[in-house]
């Protein structure tokens, strides 16, 4: 454990400008304190306390305003900056070095079953209230635009912005218009309407809990 929360903090000071000494870190960001919390929680999930565990990500939740559910793997090193209204779902994956902004949520498109919140590969980052949706995976340092709906797999080093997200960048060479997909409005509709369901799915299961 102790292992891991260096590993968070190195991660903190590495990604955050702001960040004068790991004291500092350690003491007052929400990312690392509810990173700590997860890795209990997901202990206990692990052998079978599950209420114990969902009752400790929930406290996290009050105390940090990210949500991540005890089930989710997250590999030390993840910066999450900020963090108010992050959610992370139960089938998530998310290894070393991905950068998290506020307001992202990493989880599903509805009520499927197995597999159904993204895997996010080595040194990807997600900017600020993207929503990324479904069981595919975002590739290694791949960023993702704030604001962004992504509902399908990202390549690595690819840059992802819009409503649907769309690749307009890999390795920092923007793509020509024969290479992205024409817009569809019908298909973007359709993603406000998911993003609205899943929205409304998210308040029924914490009016429910």
């Amino acid at each position: 454990m102790c292992k891991k929360l260096i590993a968070d903090i190195n991660a903190a000071k590495q990604n955050d400008p702001a960040a004068r000494n790991k004291f500092e870190i350690w003491l007052t960001y929400s990312g690392v304190k509810a990173l700590s919390w997860h890795r209990w929680a997901n202990f206990l999930y692990r052998i079978k306390l599950r209420l114990l565990a969902r009752a400790t990500s929930q406290f996290a939740k009050w105390l940090t305003g990210i949500e991540i559910h005890p089930a989710a793997k997250i590999a030390p090193g993840v910066f999450i900056d900020h963090g108010a209204g992050t959610v992370i779902g139960e089938t998530a994956e998310i290894e070393e070095g991905v950068v998290i902004y506020q307001g992202v949520t990493l989880g599903g498109t509805g009520k499927e079953k197995g597999k159904r919140h993204p895997t996010v590969k080595k040194g990807a980052i997600i900017s600020a209230g993207a929503k990324v949706l479904g069981g595919f995976t975002v590739g290694e340092y791949a960023k993702i635009g704030a604001g962004a709906v992504v509902l399908k797999e990202v390549p690595p080093y690819a840059t992802v912005v819009g409503v649907p997200g769309r690749v307009v960048r890999i390795n920092g060479e923007k793509l020509n218009d024969l290479q992205q997909e024409k817009s569809d409005p019908l298909q973007e509709e359709i993603c406000h309407l998911r993003e609205k369901l899943f929205q409304l799915e998210e308040k029924i299961n914490r009016l429910e809990k």
